[in-house]
């Protein structure tokens, strides 16, 4: 699989390439190192060099810079915490299989986790100047889409009348998911500024 064309084809042809991705053989650990790992690292690097080089402006204070540190700290915690919020959200998808008459099967859905995923990782380059790091979040809304199509194509099995439900269902999850490692990742910095 070449990287730089999974992504292209996820992004601008998605039923195409779905469709290229249920047919596909693979597996988890492949869709780990060769694709999640690469791509979760763009938004981790961005904001590390966003945060130390460009800085922030907050109001009534000015430009504000991370120290390396704490720059690189919380790039390397927020690298780890999307593999992870990845990894158990296709655990997730892949555990609620059998309430919407679809197959259990972890491979099928690590690609819907991961290629879902694509939007947020590739905008995450916005991260570079962090008053755009919202444009990224909105990018990542894309992934909704692109989730949505992959249970549609259907990579789980699932019945077209199922396919609402469980990806809601799978939203709801991850929402959950990243609202938790975010607390975590605030509590952390909030400890480290106290201390």
């Amino acid at each position: 699989m070449d990287l730089v064309q999974r992504a292209q084809g996820i992004l601008l042809k998605p039923k195409e390439e779905w469709a290229k991705i249920k047919g596909e053989t693979t597996t988890v650990s492949e869709l780990f190192t060769s694709y999640a790992m690469i791509l979760a690292a763009i938004p981790a690097a961005a904001q590390f060099i966003g945060y130390v080089i460009i800085g922030q402006r907050i109001p009534f204070l000015g430009l504000y810079r991370w120290g390396v540190g704490r720059a690189f700290g919380n790039a390397v915690l927020s690298y780890v915490f999307s593999l992870a919020t990845v990894y158990i959200f296709a655990f997730i998808i892949n555990a609620l299989a059998p309430n919407f008459s679809s197959a259990q099967n972890m491979t099928s859905a690590m690609k819907l986790a991961v290629y879902s995923m694509t939007p947020a990782w590739v905008a995450g380059v916005l991260h570079i100047i962090p008053f755009l790091s919202v444009l990224a979040l909105l990018a990542g809304l894309y992934g909704l889409y692109l989730l949505y199509l992959g249970f549609e194509t259907p990579v789980m099995e699932t019945p077209k009348d199922k396919v609402l439900g469980y990806m809601i269902m799978s939203i709801i999850a991850v929402i959950v998911l990243y609202m938790v490692f975010g607390l975590i990742l605030g509590g952390i910095y909030a400890v480290r500024v106290h201390a």
